[in-house]
């Protein structure tokens, strides 16, 4: 009870928000809440999606990263469960961070990329590599990072999109931004459904059992207290559901119901060389799961997550920074198939990052977590930015990172392990960035060392359980190219990413199931005046869908287009079609459960 009252309270009362680095960028920049982001990733890739590349892909999550990034999707069909696989990692070893705090599912470790709307967020990035020291759990190939940035001023924007596609699919979104100049919110609504009855191609079957339909509200707001300190709220709820469609092979009657709720509060104030930070979140999730939806009978689970965190950074000089994290997680779950359980965590983080030269600068982090559901090791970073000339950086980072075992893999009925070990990586990547007037290419190879894997497998009863049962490897190299291009009154960008992954478990030459050799995609975009024009392609390769690599999915190629039309009415009004899967591809992103063929959307964006 003490435990609960004291949590509240720092909930309601204590938490905080970050600043920048002097009185002006307070006052007048742009807030963020995930400062470790902008402040300690020198010497890794961080990809920041454009607001023109997210308003030109479908609404979720999935979409936007597989066109636009080398994360590899495993999808089981249009609008179904989404789960990445990001440097040959699995789904569970990618981190997905909301305004600076780690949401991954407590209950089986991940995030499912289908039911995240893009439209909920202006600021969307991709940061490659190990992450654990900053952000905990899961950032071992990399964390997707989802921010709703802020800033002061004296405006009042609007704007109501709304899409209209194949298989009876609409979108909604309405977003606002209001600000005076000591007070600043955005909030945002968002609703999608679809009868998801698309055709399967090639076949005379059709998706059956996939409709779908979620609403998602988004709200941030700042206050400014005084010239020193200011207080924020972030809070976001999501409620959806939907029917798993079946498979080539089999018919299926089931749906999932989930409801999703995040709340953040920080308190932010600046004092000389000193930022202090103190948050308080309080995440709840919960699902119901039918085999059957014509009937009441359902599992169900849920976790409660309370956070409390003080977050101090001291500017030691111009070229020094300092930042300490203290952090407190308490969890308490529960389910159908779950015995209740709660579990607290504690953790303390050390940063630093020394600017030698103009041209040379180098990172330094170490994290440690105590909690007694099990035995955490002491994690580390090492990364190195150097200029070799004005065209040419280098960048090198080693790391420790780690996932925690979820609630499922200890608390299963009948199934669970009390003593797993958390997973552990080792790895190190060396980035190579090369500037040319408009255009920005970078190549990084990378290795991935993975002791104590958690996997579940069938014991002699037949009764499966998890454990920490192996090793693996993954090395490869990835690269990201962006060029700009001013043409008379014209405009062209081109964008393209290519990864090429290694993923095995040690003592094979078995590449690891859903982990394509090659993945790459390319975008162009030409606009001139009001109009636009698009096309974007992804290549996937030959992916192994058993572990003796006898069996897999074909690659596949499938392009979308589009075209954009600015009408000077209110504040600009957008009329824009979309063309996807151009080519009419018959493709598979996981076995037995095709993807649609060509279809179509609308929208019309209107700005008052």
């Amino acid at each position: 009870m003490i435990l609960k009252r004291s949590t509240l309270f720092i909930l309601l009362f204590l938490c905080q928000y970050l600043t920048a680095q002097n009185d002006t960028i307070i006052l007048k920049g742009i807030i963020i809440s995930d400062t470790q982001l902008n402040n300690f990733s020198d010497s890794q890739s961080v990809q920041k999606l454009s607001d023109s590349v997210i308003g030109r892909n479908a609404t979720s999550l999935t979409s936007l990263l597989n066109y636009n990034t080398n994360i590899y999707f495993k999808e089981n069909g249009l609008g179904m469960v989404s789960s990445p696989s990001f440097r040959g990692t699995t789904a569970s070893q990618t981190a997905v961070v909301w305004n600076g705090i780690n949401i991954n599912s407590q209950l089986n470790g991940q995030t499912d990329f289908n039911v995240l709307n893009t439209r909920d967020f202006n600021n969307i990035s991709v940061r490659a590599g190990g992450g654990s020291v900053a952000y905990g759990s899961s950032a071992i190939g990399g964390s997707i990072h989802l921010n709703n940035d802020l800033s002061f001023g004296n405006r009042f924007n609007n704007s109501l999109r709304t899409d209209y596609g194949s298989f009876n699919t609409v979108g909604v979104n309405y977003h606002v931004d209001a600000a005076t100049e000591d007070f600043t919110a955005n909030a945002g609504i968002s609703h999608n459904s679809s009868d998801n009855d698309y055709d399967y191609p090639g076949t005379n079957k059709t998706n059956e059992n996939g409709q779908y339909y979620n609403t998602s509200l988004n709200i941030g707001m700042a206050y400014k207290l005084n010239q020193k300190n200011i207080l924020r709220f972030y809070g976001y709820l999501f409620d959806g559901e939907r029917h798993f469609s079946g498979t080539l092979a089999a018919p299926s009657r089931s749906k999932y119901q989930s409801t999703d709720s995040r709340n953040l509060v920080e308190l932010s104030g600046y004092f000389g060389k000193f930022t202090s930070r103190l948050k308080g979140a309080y995440l709840y999730e919960k699902y119901k799961y039918y085999e059957n939806y014509k009937n009441d009978l359902y599992t169900n689970g849920n976790v409660k997550t309370y956070i409390a965190r003080y977050d101090l950074t001291y500017d030691v000089s111009e070229t020094i920074k300092l930042n300490t994290i203290l952090d407190y997680t308490h969890n308490n779950g529960e389910g159908s198939d779950i015995i209740h359980k709660k579990r607290d965590i504690g953790s303390a983080s050390l940063l630093m990052k020394h600017e030698l030269t103009k041209r040379f600068k180098y990172e330094l982090g170490v994290r440690k977590e105590i909690t007694d559901s099990y035995e955490s090791p002491v994690l580390f970073s090492l990364g190195i930015n150097t200029l070799i000339n004005r065209f040419y950086t280098i960048k090198l980072n080693a790391s420790r990172n780690f996932r925690i075992p979820t609630y499922n893999d200890l608390y299963w009925s009948g199934s669970g392990n009390p003593n797993l070990k958390p997973e552990s990586s080792y790895q190190a990547e060396l980035g190579n960035e090369f500037r040319f007037k408009g255009l920005t290419l970078s190549v990084t190879g990378y290795y991935i060392k993975m002791r104590d894997m958690l996997q579940w497998t069938p014991g002699t009863n037949g009764i499966w359980s998890p454990g920490n049962v192996g090793k693996s490897k993954s090395y490869g190299v990835e690269s990201i190219l962006n060029w700009n291009k001013k043409l008379g009154a014209g405009h062209v960008a081109v964008t393209g990413t290519y990864a090429y992954t290694i993923s095995r478990k040690d003592e094979t030459d078995k590449q690891l199931i859903y982990v394509p050799l090659h993945k790459a995609t390319a975008s162009v975009a030409y606009s001139y005046k009001n109009a636009s024009v698009y096309y974007r392609h992804l290549f996937n390769g030959e992916v192994f869908t058993s572990s003796d690599n006898k069996y897999s999915l074909d690659p596949y190629n499938v392009g979308s287009a589009g075209a954009e039309y600015t009408i000077k009415a209110l504040k600009g009004i957008d009329v824009g079609v979309q063309v996807n899967n151009v080519w009419d591809e018959e493709y598979l992103a996981y076995e037995v459960r095709p993807m649609p063929g060509r279809n179509y959307t609308m929208y019309l964006n209107f700005k008052f």
